[in-house]
């Protein structure tokens, strides 16, 4: 029997509540300047069935003190729950249980902040926002921590939801957000694009033939192959594309699925998050006229703001602490 401490669980809201931009983000900073390989952030799994489907991702940073596991899952009532899991790397203890329903946006956004701190110009003027969710929303609160700017367009298929989030985005920051009729109106002239929103009929929302020279792509709502987000003219017409999972994001999403088919090659001109924060390709990044941010997710991710929310927890002393001991044994 482990004779570690009971573990720890936090709630959604204990989550949410103990973590800031500027340190998950300097967090997953540290966490991807060390070397990364498959096997510390090995690629997702993902099981099917009968309308259901449930996800596992598991890393183990380098940087970090323990290692973990999130779960989700999807259900036939199209409900989806998660779960991380903690445990200390040293001593094989289950320390910490997280309601992670609030981790994949906010580890999802401030990672994207992290990429656009190292790719897109030091002056933003305009951001497009295509999208109002909570991806939506995490994402522009995200890259504010590492970039000033003067306006935000926001386009959702929603009228009331875009108005909404213009409203509340304008009224907690005092910056100016407009909310826009079509994913191009808020594309024109932006120096940002954050895509965050996919279709509802998986036809793409942003389109290639909008983007020019100087701007900064960020497309993260297309994760599994029979999403579409961004056209394949976006795919060929960018110059540098950043990827947190290189391979899964060309073989797993039907964005790439799609440029690939329509005969766009973009291994070429692909590059590593990990190779980015690294400073491995600084020369193509100097280059890069139409850079381009794509995100499927990484347990590194997940696992490292889980380790710090932990962290914050148990300064704050927060959380609740499990009346249950986990059987272990001698491997």
């Amino acid at each position: 029997m482990s004779t570690g401490a009971a573990p720890l669980f936090l709630t959604a809201d204990e989550t949410e509540a103990v973590l800031s931009w500027p340190d998950m983000i300097g967090a997953l900073r540290s966490a991807y300047s060390v070397d990364l390989d498959e096997g510390a952030s090995p690629p997702r799994v993902v099981a099917r069935g009968s309308g259901a489907w449930l996800r596992a991702l598991a890393a183990i940073p380098p940087s970090g003190r323990f290692m973990g596991s999130k779960v989700f899952g999807f259900s036939r009532s199209r409900k989806v729950s998660y779960l991380i899991t903690l445990f200390d790397q040293e001593t094989g203890d289950i320390v910490g249980l997280l309601d992670a329903n609030a981790v994949t946006a906010l580890r999802t956004a401030a990672t994207s902040a992290l990429a656009v701190d190292l790719i897109a110009p030091q002056k933003i003027r305009t951001v497009a926002v295509l999208g109002s969710g909570s991806e939506a929303q995490s994402h522009i609160r995200a890259v504010a921590a590492v970039r000033s700017f003067d306006e935000v367009r926001v386009f959702s298929p929603t009228a009331a939801n875009r108005e909404a989030f213009a409203s509340a985005f304008e009224t907690e920051t005092g910056i100016g957000c407009r909310p826009v009729s079509s994913p191009r109106d808020a594309v024109e002239g932006a120096d940002l694009v954050i895509a965050a929103a996919r279709s509802h009929d998986e036809t793409p929302i942003l389109h290639g033939d909008w983007l020019v020279p100087g701007m900064t792509i960020v497309s993260i709502g297309s994760t599994l192959p029979d999403q579409h987000e961004i056209d394949a003219r976006t795919v060929e017409v960018c110059d540098l594309i950043v990827c947190d999972m290189p391979e899964e994001v060309a073989s797993e999403t039907g964005d790439m699925i799609a440029a690939r088919a329509a005969g766009v090659d973009f291994e070429d001109k692909t590059i590593s998050l990990n190779d980015l924060v690294c400073g491995r390709c600084a020369d193509r990044v100097e280059a890069a006229r139409l850079p381009m941010f794509k995100s499927v997710g990484a347990a590194v991710q997940d696992i490292t703001v889980a380790e710090l929310a932990y962290e914050r927890a148990i300064e704050r002393n927060l959380g609740t602490r499990l009346p249950i001991a986990f059987r272990d044994k001698r491997g």
